[in-house]
């Protein structure tokens, strides 16, 4: 992508986990950036008032240690529900106590996740010129994009339109959205810009994406991207285009030994070995070619104009090597839960690799605020049973599988246990009277909703009779001789075991 598309707006989707706020910033993150940054936050019903409270933490810490303002980066916040509502624009806050009681003030949206017409609402802030709180053309525009990716809408066209015009796309998703779509719509490189994390360990990846957002924004004139063994994609701020004359003076080649990269004067090329190309007023980027594996180079541009002396430009990358890279081997691609009981669930997972991995840990927690449980496994086994659960509960688990080296690779699922279903007892039958009998049983549990009575009335028909859960009789009328009687209780989710007689 030209860097005249590096006005860029980054969408971010995220499932946020606030962190700790930072003792101190440094001044390399406070005065690094210049551009636009607007969020796109779920706010729809889908999202738990827990899980947007922790969204709005996370956005809060993320954006502490950056200078606001004209000259600096300027944020807006985009809520997206039944109708999306734009929270504050770019010119609304200009210092961190502003912005930081403006996040604090902010209040979920509920209602539907229309995310297809809050991105037709931020493609008009994001692309807004000459008009206060609209996006400035001259510099980086970033639109991020946080999700619990629960039923997104059909985003890939107007997200992929956002890119075409110079947008920047991150998502970050607290949730188990589709990877594929989510995949489409990320500005690449996708590693760099797609987070998938759970909504309580949100705050661990921080760090990472306000770096992404530093790649885009960092206020540098001229950066070297798509890095390969033999070319290199040079990227610059335009400051010809205005003009409308002049061009860019472009020269690279090897650095001679014993030259320091980044140091004035410190960095050249051997002489005779350098290759020079030139790029008109308009351009704000170029693709450098012919170049050798595994060389440092130095690359110079110089914008030659006859109406003002301009300063030039340096830099220095190394080209890739030709070997290839190592296949990943993924330490975790699947997990599943089978064998659910009231307290206990079996959770596999796959592949195993006892070679590569140390150990593997699980930690649940009921949800919404259960004390955190770990269980370690050995890196022979990739399945085991988690007893002493809770009935009817929902968890959330998390298995890592640990190496030796220290990395380690995390899949999160929900799991539930079922609800216990306690049987009935006692049943008796009386007759009253010609095809008549009188029912009589114990009952009266926890979590009962009710009775399912179903008899026999002849030639293969069945009555059935449902009874609230403070009826312990009733009375049936039409019941042939020998018919078959049966009282179920039922429950919130299925039916418990009853008992039958004959009449």
């Amino acid at each position: 992508m030209e860097v005249r598309k590096a006005l860029t707006c980054v969408f971010l989707t995220v499932f946020l986990c606030s962190g700790d706020a930072q003792d101190s910033v440094t001044d390399s993150v406070l005065n690094c950036c210049e551009g636009d940054v607007l969020f796109l936050l779920d706010s729809s019903g889908s999202v738990a008032s827990y899980e947007f409270s922790r969204m709005v933490d996370f956005l809060s810490e993320l954006l502490l240690p950056f200078s606001l303002g004209p000259d600096h980066v300027r944020v807006g916040l985009l809520q997206v529900g039944t109708e999306p509502h734009l929270e504050f624009g770019f010119d609304a806050y200009s210092s961190q106590q502003g912005l930081q009681a403006a996040l604090e003030r902010t209040k979920q949206l509920k209602g539907d996740t229309n995310t297809v017409e809050a991105l037709l609402m931020a493609r008009a802030q994001v692309l807004r010129v000459g008009v206060p709180g609209g996006a400035r053309p001259d510099l980086p525009r970033v639109l991020v994009w946080l999700t619990d990716g629960v039923d997104p809408g059909n985003v890939q066209e107007p997200m992929a339109r956002l890119r075409d015009e110079g947008v920047a796309v991150l998502v970050v998703s607290t949730g188990h959205g589709n990877y594929q779509v989510l995949r489409e719509v990320v500005s690449p490189p996708t590693e760099e810009h797609l987070f998938f994390v759970d909504i309580d360990d949100i705050s661990i990846i921080g760090e990472d994406l306000r770096n992404s957002i530093i790649e885009i924004i960092r206020a540098e004139r001229l950066q070297v991207k798509s890095v390969s063994s033999t070319s290199a994609q040079l990227e610059w701020r335009p400051v010809l285009s205005g003009s409308g004359s002049g061009y860019y003076d472009i020269k690279f080649g090897p650095m001679r030994t014993g030259q320091i990269p980044g140091v004035p004067g410190g960095a050249s090329t051997d002489p005779g070995s350098f290759q020079r190309i030139t790029r008109p007023a308009d351009s704000s980027s170029a693709q450098l070619t012919g170049l050798r594996p595994d060389t440092t180079y130095t690359v110079t541009l110089t914008p030659k104009n006859n109406q003002q002396v301009l300063n030039t430009l340096q830099t220095s990358f190394t080209t890739q090597t030709v070997n290839p890279p190592e296949p990943q081997i993924q330490l975790l691609s699947s997990l599943s839960v089978s064998e659910s009981s009231s307290n206990s669930v079996r959770v596999s997972w796959a592949p195993l690799l006892p070679r590569l991995i140390q150990e593997y840990q699980l930690e649940y927690s009921a949800l919404p605020s259960g004390p955190l449980r770990v269980l370690r496994v050995s890196n022979t086994h990739n399945s085991t049973v988690i007893t002493d659960l809770q009935p009817d509960t929902q968890y959330l688990l998390t298995v890592s599988a640990k190496q030796t080296s220290g990395k380690e690779r995390a899949m999160t699922v929900k799991v539930c246990t079922q609800e216990v279903l306690p049987a009935l007892s006692d049943l008796q039958l009386s007759s009253v009277g010609d095809e008549t009998v009188q029912l009589r049983w114990k009952g009266s549990f926890d979590g009962l909703r009710g009775y399912w009575v179903t008899w026999e009335r002849g030639h293969s028909q069945r009555s059935t009779l449902y009874l609230p859960p403070n009826r312990l009789s009733t009375t049936l009328n039409h019941v042939p001789s020998r018919a078959r009687v049966c009282v179920s209780p039922v429950y919130r989710t299925a039916r418990g075991e009853g008992l039958c007689c004959t009449a």
